[in-house]
């Protein structure tokens, strides 16, 4: 599934053709993705004006001047891909021709028109439109935990979501209401940087682990999307490139490779169903 980094960004790629464009038209080729697409989804999309595209966790939302907002979801495999001007024709060959493309967006903004398909062959991403004023507390964000990349993300922050754990590091820090947008990638990359062990329970991380754990994760985060994230699998940003922060990877999908501090083989463990990778020397 799209961690945080590559959900930013694909928002990214598709702020410049969304933001100030009005929905033209709204095709969907099914009924339903993860879930049935909202009630007149196409409807209330059309002639819609785009006000701004922000990130909440691992969600994309689009603001609407209806006042409405787009929720989007890219679940394990979907794909927004921006067809336009400067798009290859190669690529835009390629996804025209695909078989799970499910929406289409047209659009026509300050950019120019645009395209916008939305592909996803496992169908666990969705869309969702609700009241823009309840956003915050409709039933994706309400119990959703602080953004770690903002300043409410900070050593308070993540000691009071980490007290009383007696679940593992790596578990806690996967709970989107501790922090919002955390992934197994980076996850395990962030906690190697600490030097945490992921079997170490969160309540037993002492304070000072706990602050120097906070300024790692924002960086491990940047560095990601500086990179366009990570592509493992199906992910792809909106104009077809891939990420590239998997060629700097110190200890995810690494098993049985030398630490890049001590040179001990990496290990793998399973925790609450994902892989863990991690330095047994190094982390403790």
């Amino acid at each position: 599934m799209p961690e945080l980094p590559e959900v930013e960004t694909v928002r990214r790629g598709l702020e410049p053709a969304m933001a100030g464009a009005t929905f033209q038209s709204v095709t969907l080729n099914r009924p339903d993705l993860r879930f049935p697409f909202p009630t007149q989804f196409a409807d209330r999309l059309t002639g819609a004006v785009v006000h701004r595209l922000t990130r909440r966790g691992k969600y994309i939302n689009v603001d609407l001047d209806t006042g409405e907002t787009l929720i989007l979801h890219l679940g394990m495999s979907g794909r927004f891909t921006v067809l336009g001007q400067g798009t290859p024709g190669h690529y835009a060959h390629q996804v025209r021709g695909e078989d799970h493309v499910h929406a289409v967006f047209h659009l026509a903004g300050p950019a120019g028109l645009a395209t916008i398909h939305y592909a996803d062959p496992r169908r666990f991403g969705f869309m969702d439109l609700v009241p823009t004023p309840t956003l915050e507390g409709c039933r994706h964000f309400a119990r959703m935990g602080p953004e770690p990349l903002s300043d409410e993300f900070d050593a308070a922050a993540l000691a009071h979501g980490l007290a009383g754990r007696r679940t593992p590091i790596k578990t806690a820090l996967l709970d989107q209401r501790v922090v919002a947008g955390l992934g197994n990638i980076y996850v395990c990359e962030a906690l190697f940087r600490a030097r945490i062990a992921p079997r170490r329970l969160a309540q037993n991380v002492g304070a000072a682990r706990v602050a120097a754990l906070v300024p790692i994760i924002k960086d491990v985060l940047e560095a990601a999307i500086h990179s366009g994230g990570s592509s493992l699998r199906d992910y792809a940003a909106a104009d077809g490139t891939m990420g590239a922060f998997q060629h700097r990877f110190e200890v995810y999908g690494r098993q049985g490779e030398g630490c890049v501090t001590c040179e001990q083989p990496i290990r793998r463990i399973v925790q609450g169903g994902r892989s863990t990778f991690y330095c047994g020397a190094c982390q403790r």
